[in-house]
């Protein structure tokens, strides 16, 4: 990661304060946990999903499947067999992107589910390494919330480590369009499902 200018350094360290100061204060958590509070490099980000609660959440929490549908993920495999719960393990590797001082690499990233909780949340925490290139720690929260029409879904997410806290803006923007695209491949993903249940259902018979 590039090294930033010293009054960088300083507003971000002073956004990352504050941003953990609103976060500790009414944050969105699944079963009384959430993200980091004290990692400088955060984001959070929404989007509405035109399709039932269950397909969305199984969607996404179906692991295994992620390739399918989400170009990034190259490749998973879980550690623990059965249904996700808390301590399921699940590796997987994404590309990550060249930056000034480091080059194109592929992450390798352990996550860990922390808490779950069906058709609300999820929680995985874990470690992302690359060729010089780490994350000592990710954490990432997923909220799903029943709304007229669909699906409301928050994300967030931190990092923690000497790397991204160098130069937390660069960090923050990695993060944020990761997010962002994943959030719009599960609403492509759920919907095209949804779409194709709603045509593959039988029609009920009129008495």
């Amino acid at each position: 990661m590039i090294t930033v200018a010293a009054a960088g350094v300083l507003a971000s360290a002073a956004d990352g304060a504050q941003a953990a100061e609103r976060h500790h204060a009414g944050a969105p958590q699944c079963r009384g946990a959430g993200v980091d509070p004290a990692a400088r490099v955060r984001y959070e980000t929404d989007i509405f999903i035109k399709a039932p609660l269950s397909t969305v959440f199984k969607v996404q929490t179906d692991v295994r499947r992620w390739p399918s549908w989400q170009k990034p993920v190259l490749s998973m495999k879980l550690l623990d067999p059965g249904r996700l719960r808390p301590g399921s393990r699940f590796r997987w590797t994404t590309p990550g992107p060249a930056t000034p001082t480091t080059p194109a690499t592929t992450m390798t990233i352990t996550s860990t589910i922390q808490r779950i909780k069906q058709n609300d949340c999820i929680l995985w925490s874990g470690p992302a390494i690359g060729d010089g290139v780490r994350i000592d720690q990710g954490v990432h929260l997923w909220k799903f919330t029943k709304v007229k029409g669909g699906v409301h879904v928050h994300t967030e997410e931190t990092w923690t480590g000497k790397q991204v806290d160098a130069d937390v803006p660069t960090a923050t923007r990695l993060l944020g369009d990761g997010l962002k695209q994943w959030l719009l491949d599960l609403k492509a993903t759920s919907e095209a499902r949804a779409h194709d249940h709603h045509l593959h259902k039988p029609a009920q018979s009129r008495p």
